[in-house]
């Protein structure tokens, strides 16, 4: 029984570790609503989240993001190379979210009128198509920064009240800076969309940095890349704007992770620039 009672205390010295880790996993980053965590497992083992499996590097790291309203507690499935599996559940911090109000946008990107609706539905597919293929790229190993310095006037997860109509949560961060300013790529990636006046977001740009994360970047005056094209971090990729549903100019960075829209702030914190 002493040994039983040693060995159920280690696992949860495990459980509470600052460094969180389930033997053969570990799991950078914070573990709670918005962020994007970084794992590792053994050589030759599988990954598997919501009973899909999570494409590895070659040295065995996946990512994994949680949503704004992301569970409680989330369960990974590790099956190594003998075909053993380890079920670990994690519990997810809860965020409270403050509530933003907008005024002063165009009353049309509010309530749009019927007339502008195949538009926006037609900028959503073009959307959803740029972010469908999941490459293999590594670049998100080398890390983020900041795109650009300037004040900090929205953040991931704010509930938006335009013109005093409650809408959709603001999912990425917002940096005010004079119309023309230089976007520089947060890191390196592939251009899959570059697109000059969708209706909500105006000048669009997304980059692909692998294994399904992606960055969005909203608003924009000018775009300086081409669709397809490779920029590498700290490469000014755009121009701030206030174009679509803006009020005055400022750069919109918005994450995500595969359907799961993920905080920047949160994802330089797991993935610092090396």
């Amino acid at each position: 029984m002493t040994g039983l009672r040693n060995l159920i205390a280690l696992l949860v010295a495990c459980l509470t570790a600052g460094e969180l880790q389930a033997n053969p996993m570990t799991l950078q980053g914070s573990l709670q609503q918005g962020s994007l965590l970084l794992g590792t497992v053994e050589a030759g083992s599988s990954a598997f989240y919501r009973g899909q499996s999570l494409p590895l590097t070659a040295e065995g790291q996946f990512l994994l993001g949680l949503g704004r309203d992301a569970p409680s507690s989330i369960e990974l499935r590790i099956v190594d190379l003998d075909g053993l599996q380890t079920v670990q559940k994690f519990a997810v911090a809860r965020r409270e979210y403050p509530i933003q109000r907008v005024n002063g946008v165009p009353s049309k990107t509010v309530t749009p009128p019927e007339s502008d609706l195949a538009r926006i539905r037609n900028d959503s597919a073009l959307v959803k198509s740029a972010r469908k293929e999941i490459t293999a790229r590594e670049d998100f190993l080398d890390g983020f920064q900041i795109p650009l310095v300037g004040p900090v006037t929205g953040v991931y997860g704010s509930q938006r009240v335009y013109n005093g109509v409650p809408k959709s949560p603001h999912y990425g961060v917002d940096y005010a800076a004079p119309t023309g300013t230089e976007v520089l790529a947060p890191a390196a990636g592939v251009v899959r969309l570059a697109h000059r006046d969708m209706f909500y977001s105006g000048g669009t740009l997304i980059v692909d940095h692998g294994h399904g994360l992606s960055s969005s970047f909203l608003h924009l005056s000018d775009i300086l890349v081409a669709e397809g094209s490779r920029v590498i971090r700290g490469q000014p990729i755009a121009k701030v704007g206030a174009t679509g549903r803006a009020t005055g100019p400022h750069l919109d960075w918005r994450m995500n992770w595969h359907r799961e829209r993920v905080d920047p702030q949160l994802v330089m914190k797991t993935l610092p620039v090396q």
